[in-house]
């Protein structure tokens, strides 16, 4: 058993739900005793575990480190200016500095509000949206975070954030008032929208631009539209998506714009700051409700964001990674023809995926990180690339991967039930409205 496995054991006595992350419990990758856990240190794209055991990290979940673990240029201005002092009685300008940045991204945006995680932010965009219209009704689609306004659909069912967060998932703790307040819809199914828009006067459509595949600009068009026409404020949740398909939205490349947008992990490479950016009349209108957090105020997220923007303009990051993911795509495909085993590639470019069309896919995906665990790798069937991968650290892991896939094509055509697993099978993954 691995000093992080014998942690973990601890931390489940005393830690609710056993760590701060639902992905990163080792139940979501590799249940048992061999997965390491916790790491003592990281650069680039490499890990090291509590025992000083090095691994090749191929998920780098789940991806806030565009630019790669521990960045040197983005450690150092933090630290700089992070030891004059973190938190004040006065505001850092570094706050000013960053909105400024976004907004000159975007320039469809006038405002922001910062805070330090996505599921803050998307609350926060919850509130501008219903103080702006003055109305209670949402509908969804995609993974907002784990506040009562989003958790609330399942009190109308258990299953019905199944299809895009977990399945059989209890509201547990959510007040029951707040049932029938949000509505979720499924990505592309303008006409299930259309008629939750004319059953109930919405405040807010909130969507993944696109995350389980690349978005659908006639559909986007289509909820524009229809935002506009019913004066219901369009809120795009970029807080995964951002930075990885442009320097900024992904909606940019799509030249189709929202009212609010959220940003979060890759905006800091791994420091906390998430931002909402907003046009102003909406923005403006949520002035007299109460948004507001101390650790909002802290200065480091602001200078990783102001830096780690820097950097990815300067290396074109978004580039590099699209350029990486085709390349990954490519070569799972060949294994898969090669192993005669069929597989389904969903996701962006550079949050890229793939699962077996197979009643053993679970069991297959715990095979993958059991074994590709013994090389050396932490792996899985889910990659957030970064620009410190590249073809030759890939093509090794494709190597690696191409052994896996035989056995897999062994198991998959054996008549006799076979034993491959040494522990438990992995839990299933979030699901998608929009895979």
């Amino acid at each position: 058993m691995t000093k992080g496995s014998k942690l973990y054991l601890k931390a489940k006595k005393i830690i609710l739900g056993g760590n701060m992350l639902l992905s990163k419990r080792p139940e979501m990758t590799l249940p048992g005793s061999s997965w390491p856990n916790y790491y003592s240190s990281a650069k680039n794209h490499i890990v090291w575990d509590l025992d000083n055991k090095k691994y090749i990290d191929m998920m780098m979940f789940v991806g806030q480190n565009i630019l790669g673990y521990a960045n040197k240029k983005i450690d150092t201005f933090v630290t700089k200016f992070s030891n004059k002092g973190n938190i004040t009685s006065l505001n850092c300008p570094e706050e000013v500095e960053l909105a400024d940045k976004l907004i000159k991204l975007h320039p469809w945006a006038n405002m922001a509000k910062f805070a330090r995680s996505g599921g803050e932010a998307n609350a926060i965009s919850i509130r501008i949206a219903r103080a702006a219209t003055n109305k209670d009704h949402v509908a969804i689609c995609g993974y907002h975070g784990w506040h009562d306004w989003y958790l609330s659909v399942n009190l109308k069912g258990k299953e019905k954030l199944s299809k895009h967060l977990l399945p059989g998932l209890e509201p547990k703790g959510v007040p029951k008032k707040l049932k029938g307040l949000t509505h979720p819809f499924k990505y592309g199914d303008f006409e299930q929208l259309k008629k939750i828009s004319e059953k109930f006067n919405l405040a807010a459509i909130k969507m993944e631009v696109g995350r389980g595949s690349l978005p659908d600009r006639v559909f986007l068009k289509k909820v524009r539209k229809l935002a506009t026409r019913k004066k219901i404020v369009l809120i795009f949740d970029e807080c995964t998506s951002g930075f990885r398909r442009s320097l900024g939205g992904m909606h940019m490349v799509e030249k189709i714009y929202p009212d609010l947008c959220m940003f979060g992990k890759a905006l800091g490479n791994g420091y906390a700051i998430t931002a909402v950016i907003g046009k102003k009349n909406i923005m403006k209108r949520a002035e007299d409700s109460f948004i507001s957090s101390t650790f909002w105020t802290e200065r480091v997220g602001f200078l990783a964001g102001i830096k780690t923007i820097e950097i990815m303009q300067k290396e074109k990051s978004w580039l590099k990674i699209i350029k990486l993911g085709k390349y990954v795509n490519s070569k799972w495909l060949e294994l898969s023809k090669k192993h005669n085993l069929k597989i389904i590639i969903s996701g962006i470019e550079s949050i890229t995926s793939f699962s077996f069309t197979s009643k053993n896919n679970l069991k297959y995906k715990t095979y993958i990180s059991q074994e590709m665990l013994k090389k050396g790798y932490l792996a899985s069937s889910t990659m957030f690339l970064s620009t410190t991968h590249n073809k030759k650290i890939i093509d090794k892991y494709i190597k690696n991967l191409d052994l896996i896939f035989k056995k897999i094509n062994k198991f998959e055509n054996s008549k006799k039930n076979l034993k491959f697993l040494d522990g438990p099978v992995c839990h299933s993954s979030f699901k998608r409205l929009n895979d």
